[in-house]
């Protein structure tokens, strides 16, 4: 992954050109919050947006960027069909009543928020369809380990391009990131920061000062340096900007290694094998 400036991109298996670096809007309330934090984010550069229909804000997400003086087709938009929603019968409602809530003819990106047993690989299929109608760019994933994966493969069809997993420097799992490369996937992490803890870590704080940078972006250059694309979260302006500016400096191999170490795959959220307990 070649990085530049705020403006690039990753060419997904199908072609589709998506940012390397968004803006997620998980826990931004759904009215003036998460359209302020989209407006200062789109004026800091960035053009991806990823909200999902669990997060109760795809109104004010769509409205955002209606609003937005930013051509449509300029800015990158994904959501994600909740656990309840899947299954053949009920999927294609669930996209549709998220368009209609976003006021949007297309989504750039669609994936299954969570593989939910029984019922995600019909969710896939209904997702082949709406891709081969149009009504969206690029089809994918979201929290699904290896054997996830080989069964998508065993379906048939057109493959997920990406895999959207919670990644940070506790939580790599290399070994996952290695089998998406290899089988075109691309690999983009959800909670970056590891919900900020990540951001105490004195390996962190220690790269923060030698490269004169905030702990953050010390992280989020990690994450692209690792080829993963990243949608860190914020509705402060502040930190939406710094986030941001990370293209001005370079992590050196050793310093990369120094935040690979750190690995030992602590979790912030639900394991994709358990998830079903863990929201009942």
């Amino acid at each position: 992954m070649k990085i530049t400036n705020i403006q690039g991109k990753v060419k997904l298996a199908n072609e589709v050109e998506m940012p390397y670096l968004g803006l997620g809007v998980y826990k931004a309330d759904n009215g003036e919050e998460v359209k302020t934090s989209i407006q200062h984010a789109l004026e800091a550069g960035y053009r991806l947006i990823d909200t999902a229909a669990f997060y109760g804000n795809e109104e004010g997400v769509g409205e955002a960027i209606r609003n937005s003086e930013i051509p449509r087709e300029e800015i990158f938009v994904t959501s994600k069909i909740w656990i309840d929603d899947q299954g053949k019968g009920s999927t294609r409602k669930a996209f549709n009543d998220t368009l209609e809530k976003m006021g949007l003819e297309y989504l750039d990106l669609y994936l299954i928020h969570w593989p939910v047993p029984g019922k995600f690989l019909d969710t896939w299929q209904i997702m082949q369809d709406l891709y081969a109608e149009g009504s969206i760019k690029a089809i994918g994933v979201s929290n699904c380990l290896e054997h996830h994966l080989e069964s998508f493969k065993e379906l048939g069809g057109v493959q997920p391009m990406v895999l959207q997993n919670e990644f940070h420097p506790k939580l790599i799992q290399q070994e996952l990131i290695d089998y998406c490369k290899k089988n075109n996937i691309h690999y983009q992490a959800w909670s970056p920061l590891m919900r900020g803890e990540i951001l105490k870590n004195d390996v962190i704080k220690e790269l923060a000062e030698k490269y004169g940078k905030s702990a953050a972006q010390i992280v989020l250059r990690w994450d692209l340096q690792k080829g993963v694309t990243t949608i860190p979260k914020s509705v402060h302006k502040e930190r939406i900007i710094e986030n941001s500016n990370v293209f001005d400096f370079e992590l050196s191999l050793d310093d990369m290694r120094k935040i690979d170490a750190l690995n030992d795959n602590t979790r912030t959220g639900a394991h994709p094998d358990h998830f079903m307990e863990h929201f009942s």
